[in-house]
């Protein structure tokens, strides 16, 4: 039988091709070693910032921008407090909520010629939240719900008398920003800058409101935050008044628990509400570190850190800040029930 010679080359090309093909180089990624505790985030490009589609979007978190980030190791879990023990053990470290008020440091943080407080308010202590009686008209006036607790601090989060017998496992609070970055130089990390968590947080989704997605019904699945009329009552749809122990919820894509929800997280980046305009103007920011300054039209004379992930009081009526976008600012030296942090290493 006489075979068609263009039947004859085409065989001839494809194993030819095939050949070629398999002489090829072959692209290979090196496997990142394995360190406890902590999940590889892969290099990648992402668009920073709030989805059009969020109507809870807040102005701070527009315009969307693009960033590259190199990879990096994350902790799959906030810092809990028995890794915080471990470090006050070794170091004999004393928190920010565990000395005196230091008036001289305060003051420069209020408008010129305020008075200057009651002594038996500079004793050391922390910010408790209090549910109060009844509905509040106005939720942009914290006090009505944060009080001052002396004594309150990491070892007695509930305040004087409590401590965390049992909750060796939930994430530690009431740190300051100093707190984070005395146990990151301990144990060789470093936190997070604010690019480098919502990168992590997204899981590898584009456009999504939340880290699961976009869809809200399953809230009380997937985050520690307040169901039921905030401050009022929490109906613990979640199954928590307050913080969970960690790994409690699912994780997202990338491995990371409770990156939504549970306690907000302290960043890297100074807060200014015009950084993200001006990011907008570079193009494609490589590994940004944040804004060079501080810059707070609402709080003028403090220099804020940009904070992450919501908390166990975030609620749709008031702050949603479990969406993958928001974020807020807090003062360094400032240390909150609901407050905590996660660490970063870099190859």
């Amino acid at each position: 039988m006489t075979i068609n010679p263009l039947i004859k080359l085409a065989v001839v090309l494809c194993l030819v091709l095939q050949s070629c093909e398999n002489n090829k180089p072959k692209k290979t990624t090196t496997p990142q070693p394995k360190i406890d505790g902590m999940v590889w985030i892969p290099s990648g490009l992402f668009e920073m910032g709030a989805s059009d589609n969020d109507p809870m979007a807040l102005r701070h978190e527009k315009p969307k921008h693009s960033v590259q980030i190199d990879g990096f190791y994350m902790d799959i879990t906030e810092v809990t407090n028995a890794q915080f023990s471990k470090f006050v053990e070794a170091t004999n470290y004393i928190t920010t909520a565990e000395q005196p008020v230091d008036w001289d440091l305060i003051k420069l943080q209020l408008p010129p010629g305020t008075p200057k407080p009651h002594d038996s308010l500079f004793r050391p202590g922390s910010l408790l939240f209090k549910k109060t009686a009844e509905s509040v008209p106005n939720l942009y006036d914290f006090s009505q719900w944060w009080k001052w607790s002396v004594g309150a601090n990491w070892k007695e989060p509930e305040g004087r008398g409590s401590n965390i017998i049992g909750k060796e496992n939930h994430p530690v609070v009431h740190v300051s920003y100093e707190d984070a970055m005395f146990y990151c130089k301990w144990a060789g990390r470093r936190l997070p800058t604010e690019a480098e968590w919502e990168y992590a947080a997204r899981g590898g989704k584009k456009d999504k409101i939340y880290f699961w997605g976009d869809l809200t019904n399953s809230l009380s699945k997937y985050v520690n935050s307040w169901e039921g009329e905030f401050p009022v009552a929490n109906t613990q749809a979640d199954g928590f008044e307050k913080s969970a122990p960690v790994k409690t919820f699912p994780p997202n894509d990338y491995g990371l628990y409770e990156i939504s929800g549970n306690v907000w997280e302290w960043t890297s980046d100074w807060y200014n509400i015009n950084y993200y305009n001006e990011c907008l103007k570079n193009g494609v920011s490589k590994n940004p570190k944040g804004a060079k300054k501080a810059f707070n039209p609402n709080n003028p004379y403090i220099d804020e850190k940009v904070i992450r992930g919501g908390s166990f009081l975030c609620n749709a009526s008031y702050c949603a800040s479990y969406r993958v976008s928001s974020r807020m600012a807090t003062d360094p030296n400032t240390s909150l029930e609901h407050l905590g942090f996660r660490t970063v290493l870099s190859n």
